[in-house]
Parts: structure tokens; C-alpha cells; sequence
């Protein structure tokens, strides 16, 4: 889509108004709970733990996701005014490369977490720290690789349907778009999926035999599908259709669901877990700061 002075093909002021609102609520509730996430690893001695730094890991990389999407909401409300992508071209390519970083590293963090999880219930030790440091640098490093390929010629960053966000270019659906997207959706999210869903499905296994189930072990995997699945679906059928007889709307459907996914892991990896809501609690709780400062 070209940088142009009228809105988007198939496309109101008001439903550009109202995707702004949604991708702003989306993205500054991610960014608060993710947030307060982060604060209470910060804060709170007792979380500095070599399995809740994979829950930090993923922290950061949802609050990275939830920047992309306040820079989409923006530049969605800018659009209505201004009638064009803000940012410019380069700006598109930074977009696209910023959220395809932290998307990756979402997908693997929850992984990562998921098989940390399988390690400490069903070994019964603690994961160690080079382990959980191996696994976030790996994370991060590996979702910067392929983030950084499509600015290196293999694929391609450019604008969603409405204009106010940047992805990879699935309109072209040509042999450089379906060698990357079968490549890096391997790698990236059937592998990371699996890995989720068979360690939750072993943990869940062992800790029925011991009579225990404290832990969700459905939601995780449920997460990865609902969140990214209608992109994996819109690429999909990119490479053997022609996209462009899919409405622009429904092409924007999955960006906007892939929006809430650092709201749902903030609640079920963090705010969920007991450690953290308390740790959480201690960094709002005037008395809990009285303590940290006498400390």
C-alpha cells in the first residue's frame, strides 16, 4: 500500500477511528500489566529466579508488541487528519522489523516458559541460571535473525491493508514470500507450538499421578493458536490464493487479535501466578515500598 492522501481502500473515517481506539486499549493495557510486571521482578527479590526470568523475558517481549501497536493506534488516528502513514518508508521497515522481533520472541518466550515449567514439575529441581540465560539469549538473538531477513531481501516489511502498522508482505504471495513464510513459520511457530503443547501435556500427566494440578496446562498452547493463528491462516492462504479477494478488513482482523496476546500472557504467566501478584502488590502497596526502603 502506497503512502496516499485519501483513506484506505475499503475503509471510513469511522472505522478508522474505531481500529484506532481498539489497537490504543490494546496496546496501553498490555503495556500497564506488562509493565507491572517487569516493576515487581525489579522490585522484588524473591522473584529473581532463573524460571521467572523466562516470565520477564516474555514480559518484554509483549510490551514490545504493545509499543507496536500504541505507534499503530497513532498513526491510525493521524490518518483520519493527515491521510497518510506518518512515518514514512523507513519508518514502515522499522515498524515491521520492531513488531516481528517481539512477536518471535513472545512465541519462543512462551516456549521457553512452557518447557521450564516441565522441567521444575516433573524433575522437581530448580531450573539453573546459565540455562534460563542460554534459553532468553537464544530467544532474543534468533528472533532478531529472522526479523532482520526480510530488510536483507528474503521477504519483505510493508503496510497492512488500513496503513497504520507494518507486516510482512503477504499481497505479492510470490516464491521469496512463501520460501520465507514456510521456513520461518517452522521454526518460529509449529516448532515453538509443539514444544508448548507437549510439555504442558507431559506435565499434566505427571502431575496427575501425584494427584496435583495446580497449573493451567491448556491455555498456554490455546494462547499461541488463538493469538497468531489467524495470521498463520491469512499467510497461508496467501501463497496459494490471490489475497486481495479477502477484504481489507478481514485482513485486518488478525492484527488486531494478535494485539491482545501480551494482555492474556500478562494474566496467565504473571498476574496469575502467586509470587508475582504478590510481588506486584508489595511495589503498589505503600507499605511494601516503607519496607523496601528501610531495607
Amino acid at each position: 500500500m502506497a503512502e496516499s492522501g485519501s483513506l484506505p481502500t475499503g475503509f471510513g473515517e469511522l472505522e478508522v477511528l474505531a481500529v484506532g481506539m481498539v489497537l490504543l486499549v490494546e496496546a496501553l493495557t498490555g503495556l500497564c500489566l506488562n509493565s507491572l510486571t517487569i516493576l515487581s521482578f525489579c522490585k522484588t527479590p524473591e522473584l529473581r529466579t532463573p524460571t521467572h526470568l523466562l516470565v520477564l523475558s516474555l514480559a518484554l517481549a509483549d510490551s514490545g508488541i504493545s509499543l507496536n501497536a500504541l505507534v499503530a493506534a497513532t498513526s491510525s488516528l493521524l490518518r483520519v487528519s493527515h491521510r497518510r502513514w506518518p512515518y514514512g518508508s523507513n519508518g514502515c521497515q522499522a515498524h515491521g522489523f520492531q513488531g516481528f522481533v517481539t512477536a518471535l520472541a513472545s512465541i519462543c518466550s512462551s516456549a521457553a516458559i512452557a518447557w521450564g515449567r516441565y522441567h521444575h514439575y516433573c524433575s522437581r529441581s530448580q531450573l539453573a541460571w546459565n540455562t534460563a540465560i542460554s534459553l532468553v539469549i537464544c530467544v532474543w538473538l534468533s528472533s532478531a535473525f529472522w526479523a532482520a531477513l526480510p530488510l536483507l531481501g528474503w521477504g519483505h516489511y510493508d503496510y497492512e491493508p488500513l496503513g497504520t502498522c507494518c507486516t510482512l508482505d503477504y499481497s505479492r504471495g510470490d516464491r521469496n514470500f512463501t520460501s520465507f513464510l514456510f521456513t520461518m513459520a517452522f521454526f518460529n511457530f509449529f516448532v515453538p507450538l509443539f514444544i508448548t503443547f507437549i510439555s504442558y501435556r507431559l506435565m499434566e500427566q505427571k502431575l496427575r499421578k501425584t494427584g496435583h494440578l495446580q497449573v493451567n496446562t491448556t491455555l498456554p498452547a490455546r494462547t499461541l493458536l488463538f493469538g497468531w493463528g489467524p495470521y498463520a491462516l491469512l499467510y497461508l492462504y496467501a501463497t496459494i490464493a490471490d489475497v486481495s479477494s479477502v477484504s481489507p478488513k478481514l485482513q485486518m482482523v488478525p492484527a488486531l487479535v494478535a494485539k491482545t496476546v501480551p494482555t492474556i500472557n500478562a494474566i496467565n504467566y504473571a498476574l496469575g501466578g502467586e509470587m508475582v501478584h504478590r510481588g506486584i502488590w508489595q511495589c503498589l502497596s505503600p507499605q511494601g515500598s516503607g519496607l523496601d526502603r528501610a531495607r
